[in-house]
């Protein structure tokens, strides 16, 4: 017996039956137990042919190497710096991969990142004792001057940059502000005062309705409304 039981874009929770039969394949926080395919965890229903997928609602973010992310310096160190990253994992900038220039040994790091500065890198390497090491030494990686930080929920991170950037490139369009969008869930944004807070009171809305249908058409009224 083959049945769907949801349909594309419904909320589920754990344990929620999504669809029954062997046709039918289980990805993201789907699972299969027999015939039957359930919810793994709270989330969204996505319904593309024979494939039932969960997308989570919430969750903390897990690295992956090659990610792009916003992240803090919370220490300066001999070798490097070291960085939050909204995740359990702990993460470093080291020496040769903060810059591509040359610094020599005694160097005052702070000219480069200092404490409390947001940067822009990437996820090089993690270890199997769960250490995940950046880099920002090749464009468009940085130090971020100035601006706001933003936090979303990292399962969201798709939805606010849309397909092939469309969403966060209206954003940027609409509001002329400088965004840097993290798959960590940090979005740091650079503008003027009032446009800043515009960009944040999108994203916010972004993040709390990406499960509507019509939102698209909501951010560019708010946007169109605001110019």
């Amino acid at each position: 017996m083959e049945k769907l039981y949801v349909s594309d874009r419904e909320i589920v929770v754990p344990g929620d039956i999504l669809a029954e039969g062997i046709e039918y394949l289980p990805s993201g926080k789907a699972y299969r137990e027999g015939e039957k395919i359930f919810a793994s965890v709270m989330g969204m229903a996505s319904v593309k042919g024979r494939v039932v997928k969960v997308i989570p609602l919430a969750g903390r973010y897990m690295p992956k190497k090659m990610d792009a992310l916003v992240g803090k310096v919370i220490a300066v160190l001999p070798g490097g710096w070291s960085i939050e990253i909204n995740s359990p994992y702990a993460a470093d900038l080291p020496l040769a991969e903060g810059t591509s220039e040359y610094i020599p040994r005694g160097a005052d790091l702070t000219r480069f990142f200092d404490l409390g500065d947001y940067i822009f890198a990437e996820v090089t390497l993690i270890t199997e004792t769960k250490f995940v090491k950046l880099s920002a030494s090749r464009r468009p990686y940085r130090r971020l001057r100035g601006g706001i930080l933003i936090e979303i929920s990292p399962v969201k991170v798709p939805r606010l940059i849309g397909k092939q950037g469309s969403m966060v490139g209206m954003i940027k369009d609409a509001t002329g502000c400088e965004i840097v969008v993290g798959q960590n869930g940090w979005v740091w944004a650079k503008g003027t005062p009032e446009k800043e807070a515009l960009v944040e009171k999108i994203i916010k809305t972004i993040e709390v309705e990406s499960h509507k249908k019509g939102l698209t058409d909501k951010i560019k009224k708010m946007l169109e409304e605001n110019k």
